[in-house]
Parts: C-alpha cells; structure tokens; sequence
C-alpha cells in the first residue's frame, strides 16, 4: 500500500515595496493619466502595444505597505496617452465569423437558425428535431430559401 502523500506548504514571498520591479499604487490613489485595460476597453482604447508602466495594488495588501502586491487580484496600470483606438473587424472578417456562429445555431435537420448555440456534438440536432420538444417560435429564424445557383 502506498505510503499517503505529504502535503506540502506554499511558501510565502514577501517582497518589499523598495524591490517591486514597478511602482505601485493604493486604490483610489493612482493618478489621471494610468488606468487598467478594463478602463481602457471603455473609452475604446488599447495599451497599443506597450507594456504596463504601474501596479495597482489590492485591498489586501493596502493593510501592508511596507511589501510588494504579489497577489493575482492586482491589476496592471497603462498609460493613457500611449493607447491607441481599438481595431475594428473588417466586413470579411465579421462575415465570416457569422457564417462560424450560422454552422453552430443551424439545425442540420429542420434548417432553422435559432439564436443560441444548439448542442450539436451530443444531440446532433435541436431539441424539436432530437425529442419532440417544441421551440418557442421567438427563439429561432425561419429557414431561408434555397437559392438557385446553376449557370443555365
């Protein structure tokens, strides 16, 4: 019989404050020009490239401000007036993410695209099609017609 495992402890890194390799701020006391990407994201913006310039500390470690913030809840800090517009899709690209989102709400039996992903891996078809269960009929799009596409 195997011998039970030992578990072992994490050790703690206690980093001081004079080490961080970044400055780092209290909540609410950063200044103007650093925000975090989710910031960013809301004025429409990207870091454009570069990388964090400060750490924002979490509400942890502002009881301790002699050490660095280690823990995964920080966020990082970038600057502003680095940022650059976020990039838009081109039309070939947003089409062919629909046509990827059409192949994943199609029911390849009945041919109607509803508006949430249908399990197709398990059921291979909708819920309607699988087991009887009827489909409210605001949740899906009616079939389109089949298009002729010969030459003559």
């Amino acid at each position: 019989m195997p011998s039970p495992r030992k578990r072992h402890r994490r050790e703690v890194r206690r980093v001081p404050r004079s080490e961080a390799r970044l400055p780092e701020f209290d909540r609410r006391a950063c200044p103007e020009n650093l925000v975090t990407r989710r910031q960013l994201r809301e004025k429409g913006l990207s870091p454009g490239g570069h990388g964090p310039v400060a750490v924002l500390r979490c509400k942890v470690c502002a009881y301790r401000p002699e050490q660095a913030c280690i823990h995964p809840t920080r966020a990082w800090l970038y600057r502003v007036d680095l940022a650059r517009p976020k990039r838009k899709p081109s039309l070939a690209q947003e089409e062919a993410l629909d046509r990827a989102m059409a192949a994943r709400q199609t029911c390849p039996a009945c041919g109607r695209r509803y508006h949430h992903v249908l399990p197709l891996k398990t059921l291979g078809s909708c819920l309607e099609c699988h087991d009887g269960t009827p489909a409210a009929p605001d949740s899906y799009c009616r079939p389109a017609p089949a298009v002729h596409r010969l030459a003559a």
